[in-house]
């Protein structure tokens, strides 16, 4: 009787044979390979013929040079002594007459098959070739750019990058082993869970802020007013209105006790807390004003537009000291660090963009996302920056902006990044999801969607804004169903209750 054989496309049998292969082989990814020492002694014999055998036609004893010959000395065609057990010495690359060639030291002698010690000492003796000085260069700097991602396991240490000898550029790679390529295993970092929500405003909340002494946070809305918020108990101390437009963007001072605002209305307004009333108006922009942010040590503030340009101002005298211009579309974000380059800007035109704070100017434009960019975070003790965008978050080096790693699976318009120095990322999006990721190896811990405010509608969830307190162990969002919401780690939680579910992906990860 023929038993029916059940069909499967060739995509499912793929798979099921990449998982069969992914679970056999798992227990060992990353393991060293054990080394068989006859078989590494017969790939080195090969390696090494192959490498100089250019050379090897040319002996030279070593005694013979300091003594006269004996006429009894049997003498070959060529004139040189036969060679049966001699030790041999590298010279010229050509044997008519012998060339001053290299100077050798007593450890660079090659036997007549050279051991592997003696091949490395001779060519560290070789002048180093532009190759070999390029590849060094390149080698410590993705050593570096991996050591700042934590990915110190994933780079190959100085002592293993490969030594390229004299004029055989990429071919005499292989004579020193190469180290396993490892997964670094995530830090576990507690479970967030929601313990407040505060409700006041009467529109989206579209920004926040945390003051420095941590006692209060100040928001922004779309009702067009200014609002602060006791951090302890969440009761609202104070309501600003002066905005005639939504308020994208608030930050407070740390140098002085004024809180800075911006809007949709082109607005850019300095408030004193003192007497809580506006007293500096920032006039320049030609469209709505989407983020601003204080520089942490100079009295500098700089602001974003949808007109495609970024202004640093001088805060007392509100003097227009830069215009930044070269994004050629509105430019969502700002961020500011004392240290080079001064600013970072996110676009809509899909780039980001490292400025020059002096001149004015750019430093270096990066162009990996395929989408807007309506987020940046710089890593509060890194020299590191976080940018998000539909397609991806990538994380980049200082100075130059050099790629470290994609963050994918948050597929979604993400409007705020946030990180604390746990190395806890947060990313919230317009869907209203946040989603916590470990920030050294991109590890998606968490997966939050709260539910919306009684009485919205569902599709009124959206997170348009979150920051850490300064004390990191509160998390603020603000939400497009009107509330702020309070998140604190879970105090109950360890790692037996809310194990890592980690395992070293099989498909290598995208290169930027």
């Amino acid at each position: 009787m023929d038993q029916e054989v059940q069909k499967h496309s060739v995509h499912t049998l793929l798979f099921r044979s990449l998982k069969r292969t992914h679970d056999m082989f798992v227990s060992d990814h990353a393991k060293p390979v054990s080394l068989d020492e006859k078989s590494h002694k017969v790939k080195m014999l090969v390696k090494l013929r192959t490498e100089y055998g250019p050379v090897l036609h040319m002996p030279v004893l070593k005694e013979v040079r300091g003594k006269p010959l004996n006429p009894s000395d049997p003498i070959d065609s060529s004139g040189y002594l036969p060679a049966d057990d001699a030790e041999y010495l590298i010279t010229g690359t050509h044997p008519y007459p012998p060339a001053p060639g290299v100077a050798l030291t007593a450890d660079t002698q090659l036997q007549k098959m050279p051991s592997e010690a003696g091949v490395q000492s001779m060519a560290l003796a070789l002048p180093p070739s532009q190759a070999r000085q390029d590849a060094v260069r390149t080698a410590a700097s993705v050593g570096d750019i991996h050591r700042h991602a934590g990915g110190a396991e994933r780079s190959q240490p100085p002592q293993h990058t490969l030594a390229l000898m004299e004029g055989g550029g990429m071919k005499n790679t292989a004579l020193v082993p190469r180290k396993a390529p490892t997964m670094p295993k995530p830090q576990w970092h507690p479970p967030w869970k929601l313990y407040r929500v505060i409700s006041g405003h009467l529109g989206w909340v579209r920004s926040i802020a945390v003051e420095p002494g941590n006692q209060w946070f100040v928001t922004g809305s779309a009702d067009r007013t200014i609002k602060i918020w006791d951090l302890a108990s969440g009761k609202l101390k104070l309501s600003l209105t002066g905005h005639i437009s939504t308020v994208r963007g608030v930050a407070v001072s740390s140098r002085s006790p004024y809180l800075f605002s911006c809007g949709e209305d082109k607005q850019v307004k300095c408030w004193d807390l003192e007497y809580n009333k506006v007293i500096r108006h920032y006039h320049g922009h030609l469209s709505a004003v989407y983020d601003l942010d204080l520089h942490p040590t100079i009295d500098v503030l700089v602001t974003c537009s949808r007109d495609a340009t970024a202004r640093v101002w001088d805060i007392r005298t509100k003097a227009n000291v830069h215009t930044l211009t070269g994004h050629t579309n509105t430019v969502a974000t700002v961020k500011c660090q004392n240290s080079e380059p001064q600013i970072i800007t996110g676009s809509h035109d899909t780039t980001i963009r490292l400025w020059d704070l002096i001149a004015g100017k750019t430093r270096a434009t990066l162009t990996n996302h395929k989408k807007s960019v309506r987020a940046v975070v710089l890593h509060p003790r890194q020299y590191t920056f976080a940018s998000g965008s539909p397609d991806n978050i990538k994380q980049w080096k200082f100075p130059d902006g050099n790629f470290i790693q994609n963050l994918s699976g948050h597929n979604a318009i993400i409007n705020t990044l946030a990180v604390n120095s746990d190395g806890v990322l947060v990313s919230g999006a317009d869907n209203g999801t946040v989603h916590l990721w470990d920030w050294r190896t991109g590890y998606n811990f968490q997966r939050i969607h709260a539910v919306v405010q009684p009485g919205s509608l569902d599709s009124e969830s959206g997170i348009f804004a979150c920051v850490f307190d300064h004390s990191e162990s509160r998390l603020i969002t603000a939400e497009a169903d009107k509330t702020i919401k309070v998140y604190k780690e879970d105090d109950t939680a360890t790692e037996e209750t809310h194990p890592i579910n980690w395992k070293p992906e099989i498909i290598k990860r995208k290169r930027f």
